[in-house]
């Protein structure tokens, strides 16, 4: 079993305190000259371009325009340089999602309602898709890390800062502010993940080493950037308007899970006889509250239900390093102790790490019942398709980790001796310790409204500001 290493690459990203879950350099914002014609209708691609209409806004357009599309699988099997191969596969991914999920966003249009795709991708995109995602390892469909999000975003001001008013995307749906500040927000949110993929890494070693200070400094250092990352998470509501998620939501629907759309699943002409079905870009695959619920112990209360199923599936979705990062670090936590490193912190008498552990802890339930909150505004009061992006039930897989977080918190709060904290350690354990009862109440509540056989998506959001607990400061 090897023990956690400091960095995990496959040339495009590198997992380390350096770069976090960045790619280690900036996405190439177009296609070179040998491409034009894919760069040409990508370009021409989103329903609105400034004030024209793109493709997407004129039905069928995008089908009359990839027609004429070379099949470029010849080229691309001969490309070797890991940026250009990132770009082609987002180009595709967008082209693809474009091109079966229109018929589905012209019938929202209409009628309110997502409408049938189209399950056939041409030889001309399928042939190139699959093998650029054959070099890079992961499934042809547009995904969270290459493509959709982490890989897709350019700099405004080119010195300037990873701030979402700073950044652009380099291949869009709909052409809105909202889209693009909607995801280039998880692009500012990973800014800060060096600091926490660094402090991870550190404190590990500092626990296996039995480093008192060490694993404090870290441990506080991983709970600060959490609550700067929960602080950038709340700009989402001032990024992307709620009222206009469904302005391009349908085009990152997945084929798995979402038979109404897709039927059997999506023929991939000249590559396979059979349908496929590959899951959707969802902020699910992003990996900072993953590589938080190993690190932290949350993992160990996840239910054994076909949501855990899903979330553990997940990690399939991601870039093959990261999901060596993943394999590395529960494997690493386990040596420590099968029990987490709350068991190793209470054994080590580390009191204060305990308490920092105990922020970690307050700050993931934070940014996931900042999450739970966008569901509930963004999703649920806004349209009656009741599947998430990658195919679950929208009301249930959030919930379901809160619970889990909830009972680590109580957890650790346990295993802390009081009398042994610094001051500062314990004005955090006493703040956190008095106020997760509400935590509980809050959801309970929200699941007894949502289990009725109707109920006020508004209703259930106002609950989070009767318990104090609402992520949107307005």
């Amino acid at each position: 079993m090897a023990f956690i290493k400091k960095e995990y690459s496959d040339g495009f990203f590198n997992v380390s305190k350096e770069n976090g879950f960045l790619p280690q350099s900036i996405p190439l914002e177009k296609l070179p000259q040998d491409y034009s014609e894919l760069q040409n209708i990508l370009d021409n691609m989103p329903v609105k371009i400034n004030d024209k209409s793109g493709y997407l806004d004129i039905p069928g357009a995008i089908h009359n325009a990839v027609k004429s599309l070379p099949n470029y699988f010849d080229k691309v099997s001969k490309e070797k340089d890991i940026m250009l191969i990132q770009a082609l596969y987002r180009g595709y991914c967008f082209l693809a999602s474009a091109y079966t999920l229109e018929p589905s966003f012209q019938h929202y249009r209409k009628t309110g309602d997502y409408g049938k795709a189209q399950n056939i991708l041409p030889i001309q995109i399928a042939q190139p898709f699959v093998e650029v995602s054959n070099k890079l390892d992961v499934y042809p469909w547009l995904d969270y890390h290459y493509a959709y999000s982490l890989g897709n975003y350019k700099k405004i001001n080119k010195s300037g800062d990873h701030k979402w008013s700073n950044l652009d995307m380099c291949v869009r749906f709909s052409g809105q502010t909202d889209e693009v500040g909607f995801i280039m927000l998880h692009v500012d949110i990973n800014q800060h993940s060096p600091s926490l993929v660094g402090s991870v890494i550190n404190v590990l070693h500092a626990l296996k080493e039995k480093n008192l200070i060490s694993s404090i400094n870290h441990l506080k250092e991983n709970y600060q950037t959490m609550k700067l990352m929960n602080s950038r998470r709340k700009e989402m509501w001032k990024a992307s308007r709620w009222n206009h998620y469904n302005d391009f939501r349908v085009f990152i629907m997945g084929v798995k899970g979402n038979e109404e759309l897709f039927g059997s699943g999506v023929t991939y002409e000249g590559v396979w006889d059979e349908p496929k079905q590959f899951r959707g870009q969802t902020g699910a695959q992003d990996d900072i509250i993953p590589m938080e619920d190993i690190f932290s112990g949350v993992i160990k209360h996840y239910p054994k239900n076909e949501l855990t199923k899903y979330l553990i599936d997940l990690r399939s979705y991601r870039p093959k390093c990261i999901q060596e990062f993943f394999k590395d670090l529960e494997e690493t936590v386990n040596e420590l102790s099968e029990e987490g490193i709350s068991y190793v912190l209470s054994k080590q008498n580390n009191s204060d790490g305990l308490s920092y552990l105990l922020g970690i802890l307050e700050e993931i339930y934070h940014f996931r019942n900042g999450h739970w909150q966008f569901v509930q505004k963004y999703i649920m009061a806004n349209t009656k398709y009741a599947k998430a992006t990658g195919g679950t039930p929208i009301i249930s897989w959030l919930p379901n980790q809160m619970k889990a977080v909830m009972k680590e918190m109580n957890n650790v709060i346990d295993l802390i001796e009081i009398n042994n904290l610094s001051s500062e350690a314990f004005d955090l354990y006493n703040s956190i310790k008095n106020k997760i009862d509400k935590k509980v109440e809050l959801l309970d509540h929200q699941l007894e409204l949502i289990n009725k056989k109707s109920f006020s998506a508004d209703k259930v959001f106002e609950l989070n500001k009767e318990y104090n607990l609402s992520d949107k400061n307005d």
